[in-house]
């Protein structure tokens, strides 16, 4: 791939976030680890956490990591406490999880970088699409698998 096409696909922006990425990498570190370094390299002050309400704990010791660095804001998915009646239209009482609610509420604290943590299939999607700043992903929910969907993979391999 050429000097031109890569101008081409990447903004200075793009390149910048790449640039944050290629320094923010250190051998060992782990993932969290790397969006700290990511973030600092990235000059960002606001990270939001958006996560799922079955993951309380482990979103506030993800902002306890943070926090030493970062003005850090959590949410969880049932926010807002919307009901399956509003969201969908149909009968039940029962609260909805409501991610465009959880893109909402970051952007009011104006965060810089969003982390999703454990967010259900469908709704990390809307979370993303939603939020106006870049996302990554910390936590991947697979109930199967204790959120590591790579094991569901790799026994495919295994049968094939």
């Amino acid at each position: 791939m050429g000097n031109m096409v890569v101008n081409e696909l990447y903004d200075t922006q793009s390149k910048k976030v790449m640039n944050a990425a290629e320094v923010a990498y250190v051998r060992g570190s782990n993932r969290l680890e790397e969006i700290r370094n990511y973030a600092r390299q990235a000059g960002v002050k606001k990270i939001g956490i958006a996560h799922c309400v079955s993951m309380p704990k482990e979103a506030l010791a993800v902002e306890k990591f943070l926090s030493s660095d970062f003005e850090v804001f959590i949410v969880d998915c049932k926010c807002g406490k919307v009901t399956k009646k509003e969201m969908l239209g149909i009968e039940g009482s029962s609260i909805m999880c409501n991610p465009a609610g959880q893109a909402e509420f970051l952007k009011e604290k104006k965060t810089e970088l969003n982390i999703s943590m454990g967010l259900c299939v469908g709704h990390d999607m809307l979370f993303s699409k939603k939020s106006d700043v870049a996302v990554t992903t910390l936590v991947v929910k697979d109930r199967v698998n204790n959120h590591n969907p790579i094991e569901g993979i790799r026994a495919m391999i295994e049968t094939v």
